[in-house]
């Protein structure tokens, strides 16, 4: 399997969930190399920005950022190998991240059954883009779906960020949220088109301020917490921003 490289071993560490429906609860994070879609600011970008690829993004104006090197950033392993190195932290919680994971769904399968043959209670968060449809056995696998589709802000036209039948999926799955950044009006109001057009429950759909700073959190969240309470939606903040900034690792 494809993983993002930390250090010099896989980006696999013990924290704790910083956002969604499970916020503060421990948590292992393994993060996937790869992914289909490429948005312009990504805060993931060593998972696909690499080297010959055509896409840009925000950071291109930052003097010294260039495209990473594939083999530099990337790091392959063994589900078996992975499953052991979350299983040490002895965390009943993780969350699979990335990149777009549902792009590895087997070698993340097998890595699960692994998990679960030594602790059956283990619990599974799979962080995705909304644009891929999981096979049953990977439904059935995991106990939570964090959806996020990708707005126009994301600089992809419509056809590449937004795929009616894997949205349609997730919307009539139990397991699934979904949950958005906010930074201005009219995101919201381009996410209610969003549910609208696509069935996804009101009360199934987070919304997070934005911001890579508690100050940047801190300009959004009072307004967009009583834009919550009004419409129904849930709120929820970045934890993992107040408490370590924007760290990878953490």
């Amino acid at each position: 399997m494809k993983l993002a490289k930390l250090s010099d071993g896989p980006e696999i560490f013990h924290t704790i969930q910083g956002e969604g429906v499970s916020i503060g609860a421990p948590a292992v994070f393994i993060r996937a190399s790869g992914c289909n879609l490429h948005c312009v600011w990504c805060d993931t970008d060593h998972t696909w920005n690499f080297e010959g690829t055509p896409w840009p993004h925000e950071k291109d104006a930052i003097p010294g950022y260039a495209k990473f090197l594939k083999s530099e950033v990337t790091f392959l392993i063994e589900p078996v190998d992975a499953a052991a190195r979350i299983l040490s932290y002895d965390c009943p919680r993780t969350v699979i991240t990335g990149g777009e994971p549902l792009l590895q769904q087997d070698e993340f399968l097998e890595m699960i059954g692994i998990i679960r043959a030594s602790q059956p209670g283990h619990q599974f968060e799979v962080e995705t883009n909304g644009t891929r449809i999981p096979s049953p056995v990977f439904h059935e696998a995991v106990n939570q779906f964090n959806v996020s589709p990708k707005l126009s802000n994301a600089g992809m036209p419509e056809s590449s960020r937004l795929h009616p039948q894997a949205l349609a999926f997730f919307a009539q799955s139990p397991k699934a949220w979904f949950k958005f950044v906010v930074s201005a009006p009219f995101d919201l109001e381009e996410i209610q088109t969003l549910c609208t057009a696509h069935s996804i429950p009101r009360q199934r759909v987070l919304l997070m301020p934005e911001g890579r700073t508690c100050k940047e959190l801190d300009l959004h969240a009072p307004w967009l917490a009583e834009i919550c309470r009004d419409l129904g939606y849930r709120f929820s903040d970045r934890l993992h921003i107040r408490l370590w900034g924007d760290k990878r690792g953490v």
